[in-house]
Order: C-alpha cells, then sequence, then structure tokens
C-alpha cells in the first residue's frame, strides 16, 4: 500500500511563492512517476506538472516558467516549488504517484492567492 503525505500549501499574496512537498511511502518501485494535479472550483482536475524517475519532466503551459518541480529519490518526495503566483493559482493540489499497474493520489492541499 502507498501512502502519499502532502504539505506546503496556504495563503499567499499575488506574486508570492510557494513550496509544496510531497512525501510517499510503502512499496514504490524505484521506476516512477510523481506529479502535482490541481482543482479549482467548478473546474476539472488538470496537470500541473510530473517528473520522472529519470528526471525528466512535463508542465502544464499555464506554469511554465513560474512552476518548478523537482524530486529526491532516496527520500520518495517529490517538490513543487510555485512563484509569482496569481489567483488563477487557487486551487487544490494532489500530489500524484504513478506505479506499474497503479496510481496514487494524496488527499490534496489547499492554495489561496489572493490578489
Amino acid at each position: 500500500q502507498v501512502q502519499l503525505v502532502e504539505s506546503g500549501g496556504g495563503l499567499v499574496q499575488a506574486g508570492g511563492s510557494l513550496r509544496l512537498s510531497c512525501a510517499a511511502s510503502g512499496s514504490i518501485s524505484s521506476i516512477n512517476v510523481m506529479g502535482w494535479y490541481r482543482q479549482a472550483p467548478g473546474k476539472q482536475r488538470e496537470l500541473v506538472a510530473l517528473i520522472r524517475s529519470s528526471g525528466n519532466t512535463n508542465y502544464a503551459d499555464s506554469v511554465k516558467g513560474r512552476f518548478t518541480i523537482s524530486r529526491d529519490n532516496a527520500k520518495n518526495t517529490v517538490y513543487l516549488q510555485m512563484n509569482s503566483l496569481n489567483a488563477e493559482d487557487t486551487a487544490v493540489y494532489y500530489c500524484w504517484l504513478s506505479l506499474v499497474g497503479s496510481t496514487n493520489w494524496g488527499q490534496g492541499t489547499q492554495v489561496t492567492v489572493s490578489s
């Protein structure tokens, strides 16, 4: 069984920064993909960024140049550094871990950007 524990959400002013962390525990293959999704009120959940165990990354167009995803494979932890935040970034952010045969989600952490 896999558990994902997120931290780092909160309230920030527009233009500010936040760093999200997600620690995975349990039976985790060294070959996996970790990432972040977000869901704003009344909207579908969308991919924000992902990072493969190789280090390759993908970003949503809306966050390119502002957000940076990274990971510490030894700690099974993924990070999301969010800079230049704006009101459109307000959402619940979910950590995501994809393994062969399973997809796992964190409980979500609220990010609120005040204008």
